[in-house]
């Protein structure tokens, strides 16, 4: 309230919510600002420690990190606060305290350079345990929206959700006092893009055998390319022992290599991942911001019920992207924006059923919009890693956070808003009813947003083209990648 004394011609209560207004301003700057650093830390560290799962570790961590409001709400919700107040101060305080007990256990384990055996099998129980948490928590939302529950029952079913969030941590307990024989079960494993890394002269010579690929290479089986490959190089460094080439030093990384951002920035498929991105998720955020609007304009009483239940979606469609993108490139050794475009053609023709007025469009758009919006946050991080490298993985990321605000800048606060605007508008005239310059507008029917759903459905088609584009031109990358880990 010092502000306050320094502008004494302005009246007590104009002073005091511009003042407030600042204070809240600075709480959501550094709010919003330690977010991004801590989802920073978590998956650059997970995706150093576990390079062969990438999908995995950026799926669970950014599921958990979508579903992380829902929990401290439930979580909240035990308590009786005796304002608002304290609420605040323990949001702000409690998590606080729980990382700054654990940050001196975060640290680098070697796993850029080891993977165990069990990895697997604890991968498979985290998702275990995440499918039975989002089944739990939806199941304790519906009931807190449906029926009046005791304190006492909201206390023992916030308990049991604190069970299934800690019950990860069996998974390192486990492992380091009650596995057998521990020291069997390590073995070496070089990064992925290590394989495409030569030392000095080698990296060279390997340069140019990439060069001097053709493109019926592609169609040989593994073992064949990699016999084909060694014979070039063979043959090139004999010529340039000889003196019949001269192998040029090439400029900058090659994909699968580390990049840092500026290198990245100026190379087609960052660039269209990232305008992809925008078009897909901008539209996904679009539709999450709005869903409210849009229940209400159906004539919903109770819209908030989708809005809580949208976290849970988002939540199983980032741990599900992460699993059945890492399929794709274990198994098929394909590029891994092939499931991202897959993705977007599914937000597309949820849009377009929306759009059309099908019946239940609501319900289809909340779950699938949840889902696909999610699922870009476990792929893109990963497939972004793979082919940029983990070096400046930090700064990489963090640039394709970008997209979904940049996305939902325009769609959100130019088209949707202005669309909305214009129907409410059309609906009061035909109603003969005059409008005020300060009257909120209200819109009612499908009409509201159907046109809005079939320009973004469209987007998501331009999306699904860019993303295919950036699978075409990884197909050669991500047979290095992973072909000789084909099963």
């Amino acid at each position: 309230m010092v502000w306050c004394g320094l502008l004494p011609h302005m009246p007590c209560l104009n002073c005091r919510c511009g003042c407030l207004y600042l204070q809240l301003c600075v709480c959501i700057f550094v709010g919003t600002n330690g977010e991004t650093y801590f989802n920073t830390g978590a998956l650059v560290s997970g995706v150093q420690n576990f390079p062969k799962s990438r999908g995995p570790v950026v799926g669970i961590l950014k599921g958990f990190a979508g579903l992380s409001g829902a929990i401290l709400t439930q979580v909240y919700t035990i308590f009786n606060f005796p304002d608002q107040a304290s609420v605040i101060f323990v949001v702000a305080v409690g998590p606080t305290i729980v990382i700054t007990a654990v940050m001196f256990l975060i640290r680098p384990v070697g796993g850029h350079r080891q993977a165990r055996q069990s990895d697997s099998k604890s991968f498979f129980f985290l998702y275990g345990v995440c499918v039975i948490l989002a089944a739990y928590l939806l199941g304790v939302l519906i009931l807190q929206d449906v029926t009046n529950l005791s304190q006492t029952t909201i206390t023992w079913l916030t308990i049991g959700l604190l069970v299934l969030v800690l019950l990860p941590i069996a998974i390192p307990i486990f492992l380091v006092f009650f596995s057998s024989n521990e020291s069997e079960n390590v073995y070496e494993e070089r990064l992925l893009n290590e394989d495409l890394q030569k030392q000095d002269g080698n990296e060279m010579i390997l340069s140019e055998v990439e060069d001097e690929k053709g493109s019926e290479v592609d169609l040989l089986s593994a073992q064949e390319r990699k016999t084909r490959m060694n014979h070039l190089q063979a043959k090139l460094v004999q010529a340039a022992a000889d003196g019949a080439v001269r192998v040029k030093r090439r400029k900058g990384p090659r994909r699968g290599e580390d990049f840092t951002l500026m290198q990245a920035l100026v190379k087609a498929d960052f660039l269209l991942m990232f305008f992809s991105l925008v078009l897909a998720s901008g539209s996904g955020l679009t539709i999450i911001d709005n869903l409210g609007q849009m229940c209400q304009s159906l004539g919903y009483k109770n819209p908030h019920i989708f809005v809580s239940m949208i976290s849970i979606w988002n939540f199983l469609g980032r741990v599900g992207g992460g699993y059945f993108s890492e399929i794709i490139v274990r198994k098929y050794a394909y590029p891994r924006p092939v499931a991202m475009a897959g993705v977007q053609v599914v937000m597309a023709g949820s849009l377009f059923y929306y759009a059309m007025s099908g019946p239940g469009a609501i319900y289809v758009i909340s779950v699938v919009m949840g889902l696909c919006y999610g699922a870009h946050w476990a792929i893109v991080p990963s497939a972004a890693s793979e082919l940029f490298g983990l070096k400046s993985f930090g700064a990489l990321y963090n640039f394709l956070t970008l997209a979904s605000p940049a996305g939902s800048l325009i769609f959100s606060g130019v088209i949707a808003s202005g669309i909305y605007d214009y129907e409410a508008k059309k609906q009061r005239s035909l109603m003969h009813h005059v409008f005020r310059e300060n009257e909120e507008l209200t819109c009612y029917g499908t009409i509201c947003y159907s046109v809005t759903c079939g320009i973004l459905s469209v987007l998501c088609i331009i999306a699904v083209s860019l993303s295919m584009t950036v699978v075409y031109r990884t197909k050669r990358v991500y047979a290095q990648l992973y072909g000789n880990s084909r099963t």
